[in-house]
């Protein structure tokens, strides 16, 4: 049987028979876990706001508890997208400021401490992101940081590993008093709490340990980033979220997730990933998104690079043997 060529019409889905087969897989996850309902925070994207949809169509709005949670560098757009999801829902949702916790803990002050050791002129009036680069180019994959000055001057400059572990480690702060918040709703109301990760980023490891990696059920998991948005549309979500470009959120400066992490933009990142999931080669993929075979070759090293490094993330604690309950079988 002929392999399908490597189009975008390899990753279309009956968005119909998807939402049924999820809904089907909230219900059994609750009973499993004897859970009422779910909670899961609402950041204005497309995956929070589909696993939400989704999550209504499974069990009904009064079971679904909604979380947004901005903080001192969050967009505000984040919040007006978040909002309008909750209500387009009918679902129950609460704002939590997080911004006072992260000062309380230091997250601000670490980043700035290790901002301010490559841009000494750097201050709280200043805006940053971090961006990925040189592994495409043929080198090994490094950081940068790009700041704005309060005159709008640009500054750019290699951030040490020193530097850019203790920014990323300050930052991850973030989704985890995000997912403190998200238990604790869910411990009072007796809810599971839902990750919204799409596949690009779980098999990528595009996640925080104990943060936004951190969840009871993951129903979006397995979607490419494409079938996600198919699903917003087909659920009816806000065309803003519908057409909305994936960003983390976590630095004060606009920042795409390609810039940060990814090899290449999300759709195209798609392609790659199910290229090479299904054995395709860099220059049949270099054909599809017209680009030089060696770079095509570079992206699907990126890959394994990426699953090799972050296996971490998807580890269970270690053991020194097995140790689990004949219950736990039964639970998927």
């Amino acid at each position: 049987m002929a392999r399908p060529a490597l189009t975008t019409d390899v990753l279309a889905i009956d968005c119909e028979a998807e939402t049924v087969r999820i809904a089907d897989f909230f219900l059994h996850t609750l009973r499993g876990f004897n859970k009422r309902g779910v909670v899961l925070g609402l950041s204005g994207g497309v995956d929070s706001s589909v696993c939400a949809a989704l999550a209504v169509r499974a069990l009904g709005p009064q079971r679904v508890f909604g979380l947004l949670m901005p903080e001192r560098d969050s967009s505000d757009n984040s919040a007006t997208l978040g909002g309008q999801v909750a209500q387009q829902l009918g679902i129950e949702s609460t704002v939590e400021n997080i911004a006072p916790a992260l000062e309380a803990i230091g997250c601000y002050h670490w980043r700035d401490e290790a901002v301010r050791a490559v841009l000494p002129g750097y201050n709280a009036q200043w805006k940053i992101k971090l961006a990925i680069s040189g592994g495409l180019a043929g080198g090994i994959n490094h950081f940068k940081i790009i700041a704005q000055a309060p005159d709008g001057q640009m500054h750019e400059a290699r951030l040490p590993l020193r530097e850019y572990l203790q920014i990323v480690a300050a930052t991850n702060h973030k989704q985890r008093l995000r997912k403190t918040l998200e238990y604790f709703h869910a411990d009072r109301l007796n809810y599971a709490v839902i990750g919204t990760p799409n596949r690009l980023e779980y098999d990528q490891g595009f996640f925080v340990k104990n943060g936004d990696g951190s969840a009871d059920l993951k129903p979006i998991a397995h979607l490419y980033k494409t079938q996600v948005y198919a699903l917003a549309r087909h659920l009816g979500l806000p065309d803003a979220v519908c057409n909305a470009a994936p960003t983390t959120d976590t630095y004060s400066l606009p920042q795409g997730q390609d810039e940060f992490y990814f090899a290449l933009p999300w759709h195209q990142m798609d392609l790659a990933l199910w290229a090479r999931n299904h054995g395709y080669s860099a220059a049949e993929l270099a054909e599809t998104l017209a680009i030089p075979e060696a770079r095509a070759a570079a992206v699907l090293s990126d890959i394994d690079a990426k699953r090799r490094t972050t296996r971490y993330l998807h580890a269970r604690p270690a053991l020194i043997e097995p140790v689990f309950h004949p219950s736990q079988e039964s639970v998927s």
